[in-house]
């Protein structure tokens, strides 16, 4: 099979499992909030509500796809697509099966936390593009809130690589080992909270936040192209949880072939309930307060941590 070809496969296979994830994480997550809020959640299409987003899905693709008359008409049609896009190419770098992965590169954790940023140039055209003044604050915001954050939870996987020794996401997986949990604790915190802020999930949603900017950066979006920026967010969640259950829990702990998948399945449904339920627990912060946890709390926080890995991997 030739470059091209695995390529446009694996894009497909990443693109229709982060169809999947929005499927079952908008459920799943309707379910986590319901249970939050004393509520029951979907109930009605299909059993326990399992068709509802299905339902959904097929109404939005059917809304009319407007695009403001004051539109930079091109830049906003194309902007959704440059949000989604790194978001699936990140998926083909992670390790599904011992020693391997889709995409299996000497260099596959920097790639991760780097393919994703790209996201950073559709938000902000977006924004700008839509000649909306809320919608560029919340293209300003995100761009602002992505390329910050993205520093700790640099720092946090380079704690994982020194205790490896490498940079390639299938070993570091097979030399993970069960007191990594301790050690890397910190770590796996600041890790988890840079994702949320990431992915602008609450309470990190400001650029997003309808109460103050209305929807942000995609304020003037409906139908088919709202819903790339919701698949593009589940496709985060996804990838982002996907990732920690490999890197910090271990992925399959050493077991074969579909039982390792299955594990690996396991505590990414788990990292993603967590994120759900902070994500409905906590209240969202200011725009100052979003900043100034990343530089003065999430990075000293990430660079102790990498310090104190430092000096025990010495002592290996």
């Amino acid at each position: 099979m030739n470059a091209l070809l695995a390529g446009a496969l694996f894009g497909l296979l990443a693109g229709t499992a982060i169809a999947l994830a929005a499927l079952f994480g908008v459920w799943w997550e309707r379910k986590v909030a319901a249970r939050i809020q004393m509520r029951f959640g979907p109930q009605q299409a299909g059993p326990a509500g399992l068709l509802q987003t299905l339902a959904d899905t097929v109404k939005l693709v059917l809304k009319e796809d407007i695009v403001p008359a004051a539109a930079d008409r091109r830049p906003f049609l194309w902007a959704p697509l440059l949000v989604f896009v790194p978001v699936a190419l990140s998926l083909v770098l992670v390790p599904l099966a011992n020693g391997w992965a889709p995409l299996d590169s000497g260099v596959g954790m920097v790639l991760f936390l780097a393919v994703p940023s790209v996201s950073v140039v559709g938000v902000l055209l977006a924004g700008w593009s839509s000649s909306n003044t809320y919608a560029t604050l919340g293209g300003m915001r995100g761009a602002a809130q992505m390329i910050s954050y993205e520093v700790p939870r640099t720092l946090s996987v380079l704690s994982v690589v020194v205790l490896a020794g490498s940079m390639r996401p299938t070993v570091v997986m097979s030399a993970w080992r069960w007191w990594w949990l301790v050690l890397l604790a910190v770590a796996f915190l600041v890790y988890l909270i840079s994702s949320l802020a990431e992915m602008s999930s609450s309470p990190f949603d400001v650029p997003t936040a309808e109460s103050e900017i209305v929807g942000g950066y995609y304020a003037d979006y409906a139908g088919i192209r709202w819903a790339i920026f919701m698949m593009s967010e589940y496709g985060a969640t996804l990838a982002a949880s996907l990732f920690g259950a490999v890197i910090f829990l271990g992925g399959t702990n050493g077991l074969p072939g579909i039982w390792g998948g299955l594990l690996i399945l396991g505590k990414t449904v788990l990292l993603m309930t967590v994120i759900m339920w902070v994500k409905w627990t906590f209240p969202r912060f200011r725009q100052d307060q979003l900043m100034a946890f990343a530089w003065k709390v999430l990075t000293p926080l990430a660079l102790l941590q990498l310090l104190v890995v430092g000096v025990v991997s010495l002592w290996l």
